[in-house]
């Protein structure tokens, strides 16, 4: 029985020993043998859905469905289920009370107060905050999704809203192109002169449809001075129907009225404006510079040359280029298993500051090339633009002759605004109808309008906010 016991003692030993050993990740793949224990979600069974792009964004699907072919083959335990829902604050609720949100989802820096109100957003603090590369990221842009010192996000890319110009339609009405410092006054003179209403072109097309109608409206609601609320003593109150915000809807009444320099057809959702642009049925038009590019250089077909990126004009000269500061975030589900979130969170951040990121992009900018299509970047990025990892992007860039470069002074002069803390699309909303109202109706009175649009906001959404 005691040689029985020793054989079976040692027996165990060396199960233990071999299970050891196959446990440090020793493999042709891992000759370092790095520990991949349960901690690092490399042995269970994990099922994560993901944003993924639209089916019109062919480029972007197959950079996806590269990552995902790199992830999966170090992750082998992990299968990547595709959802290809763009978010909507109409739909998020539903979403996550029929349990059908993915494990992580796109949205922008509006949201990020009324989705942690909501429980409809993880707390990823411990994983960021243990992430090696959390002090190379782009501050600001990351502050947007820190709420009450708890992060929720990650920062994907960002812009500050911006105006675009169809140079060649400036030309083929020989109206030169504004100083990039420019003002309210040179917008509206080169709206007034580009605009041919007979052709169907006009000189401007500011959005008139959905929240994104209010959203553009407030570029100048800043630019003139105004805020949207105030917070004293945790009452949220809203102060947009102030002299500057007067002064903001004066101006477009100014372009529809008096100018007609907007399109005879104003009711332009985002999509619509875009396309409106990449079509050339208008020469300017409001929204992330990025955006806008790639749509007219990909898709209309216009060249590099006559897409111009402006900052946002300034109220009068001197004044500063105020455009509102948004970005892309990606968002983990608070109702999937620890397991999954940070999977989700490893999946994020895959190729961030890798050089496997810089060889992906690059792959990208090489395969538009070869379908002669344009790269277009973000004016921002989700790294510091003083990081050693944005000077080896942009040696890539410089490489390139297909990748949309913006103008040095454009950058310098662009000053990002962050939205409202509370309450942001509620107010886009209502301020949608005053825009739609001002081009609807000629004669009305702005300081009346506004004056009944506070009420609407401060009633329904503001006075319902609770104190912190």
């Amino acid at each position: 029985m005691r040689k029985y016991s020793m054989l079976l003692l040692s027996l165990m030993l060396l199960a233990a020993v071999l299970a050891a050993c196959s446990g440090n990740g020793a493999t042709e793949d891992n000759p370092g043998g790095e520990a991949a224990g349960p901690d690092d979600g490399s042995q269970s069974k994990i099922t994560i859905k993901i944003h993924y792009p639209l089916p019109d964004q062919k480029e972007a699907r197959a950079q996806e469905d590269d990552k995902i072919k790199r992830f999966t083959e170090m992750y082998p335990n992990v299968t990547i289920v595709k959802d290809d829902w763009q978010y909507n604050v109409n739909e998020i609720g539903i979403k996550m009370a029929s349990n059908e949100a993915p494990t992580f989802y796109n949205t922008f820096a509006t949201e990020a107060q009324m989705l942690v109100e909501h429980g409809w957003v993880a707390d990823i603090s411990e994983l960021y905050n243990s992430w090696e590369y959390k002090d190379e990221m782009n501050s600001l842009l990351q502050s947007q999704f820190i709420v009450d010192g708890k992060v929720y996000g990650i920062t994907q890319n960002g812009y500050v809203t911006s105006t675009v110009i169809n140079k060649g339609l400036l030309d083929e009405k020989q109206i030169p192109l504004p100083d990039m410092d420019w003002t309210w006054d040179d917008m509206y003179n080169t709206a007034k002169g580009a605009a041919d209403p007979k052709k169907g072109i006009s000189g401007i097309a500011p959005m008139g449809k959905g929240n994104e109608a209010g959203w553009n409206w407030t570029n100048f609601l800043f630019e003139a001075g105004g805020e949207i609320q105030e917070i004293e003593n945790g009452k949220y109150t809203a102060i947009f129907n102030s002299e500057a915000g007067v002064k903001a809807l004066d101006f477009y009444k100014k372009l529809r009225w008096e100018a007609n320099a907007i399109p005879q057809d104003w009711a332009l959702g985002w999509s619509d404006a875009i396309n409106a642009f990449q079509q050339g049925r208008t020469a300017m038009v409001i929204a992330g510079a990025s955006d806008i590019i790639d749509s007219a250089l990909n898709q209309g077909g216009l060249k590099p040359e006559n897409v111009i990126a402006y900052p946002m004009p300034a109220y009068e000269k001197g004044g500063k280029h105020i455009g509102i500061l948004g970005g892309n975030y990606l968002v983990i589900n608070p109702n999937a298993t620890k397991e999954e979130q940070e999977m989700a969170f490893r999946y994020i951040t895959f190729d961030y500051f890798t050089d496997k990121g810089l060889e992906a992009l690059e792959a990208n900018i090489q395969e538009r090339k070869s379908n002669g299509k344009y790269y277009v970047p973000a004016p921002l990025n989700y790294f510091s633009d003083d990081s050693e990892y944005a000077q080896k992007l942009n040696a890539i860039y410089d490489k390139y002759d297909n990748v949309y470069r913006y103008d040095e002074r454009m950058l310098s002069l662009i000053d990002g605004k962050p939205e409202a803390q509370y309450g942001t699309q509620d107010y886009y909303g209502v301020m949608a109808n005053v825009v739609q109202e001002s081009f609807s109706k000629e004669g009305t009175d702005s300081k009346s309008q506004l004056d009944e649009a506070a009420k609407t906001v401060q009633t329904r959404f503001f006075d319902k906010i609770e104190a912190p």
